[in-house]
């Protein structure tokens, strides 16, 4: 008994030494802290409160994660709302997305898109899978798909290893194309034998040799790929328009140097625009070469701003004949997308989808080009309406980054430019990666991809067509300053298709 009592004596007396000396080192480091911060010069904040003054940019940072899920509304936060990541969520774990209680949009302010419902809408069995596409028809090798919605440009760089895995088999079970983004193609793209199409960026990652040009050689290469059906030379993106690609070196590894031909560690920047290109006819030379080279569809992305080149682009090609078109044109928006950007050009630079979308359907079709050049729409669709939108406006496809991010499991913690994405997505951090696991996350990228496209479905039968690609302007109206709704195509008025 007296040995136990002993026993807990000492346990006693050992806990109380290291209570006590736990609160000298407290005491201490509040000492140091409090004197560094009233004697440092550049915060005013620690300067006027020391050591309390800290907590402030730990609740800053904090205040990224709690408000999305205490104290914004469902549809108020940006750039997605909880509406928009719920419905993803639950599409991508193949859960009942149906709502109760009426709607919680608003469908006053202006800009609302508003569906009309026809009055005979096809019954089920009446309703159309999508047709076939071909893209590229004066290629060696055209590609023909019926998938309207797929994933859009992500480097391995900018996403990690676990990611682009998930996306690459999530992409080949739904039937989804998979866009490279600028990084270069890795092995993980192919992995999961998803079709490919490769994005040529202004620094030419993946196909450059040791000056930075382009390497017909690398580039055969790359198309030598089965998997591979599609190039896509890219101008700009929505991010940072007239402006080139960054990854930060933090984000640099040995394997994605690589795979990219830089150096690691260092900043990765693509010049703002492709050093061959000083007129449209210097564009269409390059997308003649990199098609003979290939032998696959190649064609052109870009963010629209000024577009009087659009003109003078499409006045060439007729001029050269239609064979010299880009066999399909990638317009991106402009506000934002996964790249880390300056805020002033992802805040200001470029023209938003809504506007752009419909001004280059219009031009191709006032120059007899829409059926020669296929429009792939991206920017921001992530659920069925946004999608069904672009469809009806004159796009033959759509391609969502972020939507897959969010299937893929991101809870937009806004640290994609950082290394400290806590999903995993947009880290290289194995620590942060291995909560990512590629077969789970491909099963949801696959169902995704599928409830999108039953969603779209389901809006375009409600409208009265048999299937997506039917949509058209007058099946859409938008609000207006005085409240009511007018049909897009008489805002778009030059658009006209079965009338």
């Amino acid at each position: 008994m007296e040995e136990t009592f002993s026993l807990v004596q000492s346990a006693n007396q050992i806990l109380v030494t290291l209570l006590i000396l736990g609160l000298g080192i407290a005491i201490l480091v509040v000492a140091v802290l409090y004197i560094l911060d009233v004697t440092q010069t550049k915060h005013a904040i620690r300067r006027n409160f020391p050591v309390i003054g800290r907590f402030r940019y730990f609740f800053e940072h904090m205040g990224e994660f709690f408000r999305q899920y205490f104290f914004a509304q469902d549809r108020e936060e940006m750039p997605f709302n909880r509406a928009q990541r719920s419905w993803i969520y639950r599409s991508a774990k193949n859960l009942d997305n149906t709502i109760a209680f009426g709607s919680t949009r608003d469908l006053s302010p202006v800009g609302t898109i508003l569906f009309v419902n026809g009055a005979f809408p096809p019954i089920d069995q009446h309703s159309a899978e999508p047709e076939p596409l071909v893209i590229g028809p004066y290629c060696r090798e055209p590609y023909s798909t019926r998938s309207f919605f797929n994933i859009s440009g992500m480097s391995f760089g900018a996403i990690s290893k676990p990611a682009i895995r998930a996306l690459s088999k999530g992409a080949k079970e739904s039937g989804a194309w998979m866009n490279t983004g600028e990084g270069g193609l890795s092995p993980y793209h192919l992995e999961g034998g998803a079709d490919i199409v490769f994005q040529i960026g202004t620094a030419k990652y993946g196909v450059r040799d040791a000056e930075g040009r382009l390497s017909d050689d690398r580039l055969r290469a790359i198309a030598a790929h089965d998997q591979m059906k599609m190039i896509e030379i890219k101008l700009s993106q929505g991010a940072k328009p007239g402006k080139g690609g960054i990854l930060p070196g933090a984000k640099v590894t040995e394997e994605i140097a690589a795979i990219r031909g830089i150096p690691a560690g260092c900043d990765s920047i693509s010049p703002n625009r492709h050093p061959e290109h000083e007129t449209v006819a210097d564009m269409l030379d390059m997308i003649a070469h990199v098609r003979e080279v290939t032998g696959k569809p190649t064609g052109l992305k870009a963010v629209i701003g000024a577009y009087g080149w659009l003109e003078d682009l499409f006045t060439e090609i007729n001029r050269r004949g239609i064979e010299s078109a880009p066999d399909f044109f990638t317009i991106d928006s402009a506000d934002g997308g996964t790249g880390a950007a300056p805020m002033g050009l992802m805040d200001y630079m470029g023209l938003p989808l809504k506007e752009s979308l419909p001004l280059v359907v219009d031009l191709l079709h006032k120059h007899g080009l829409r059926d020669r050049v296929r429009v792939i729409a991206g920017g921001k669709l992530v659920n069925g309406a946004d999608v069904a939108w672009a469809l009806a406006m004159g796009a033959d496809f759509c391609v969502s980054a972020r939507g897959f991010m969010f299937a893929l499991g991101c809870i937009q913690a806004l640290q994609c430019n950082k290394n400290t994405c806590p999903t995993g997505i947009t880290t290289h951090d194995p620590g942060l990666q291995k909560g990512l696991d590629p077969v789970d996350k491909s099963v949801r990228v696959a169902h995704y991809k599928r409830n999108m496209e039953y969603s779209v479905g389901v809006i375009a039968h409600s409208c009265g067509v048999r299937e997506p690609r039917d949509l058209r302007r007058y099946h859409c109206r938008v609000v207006q300053e005085n409240g009511r709704s007018v049909p897009l195509e008489e805002i778009y008025p030059e658009y006209r298709t079965g009338s």
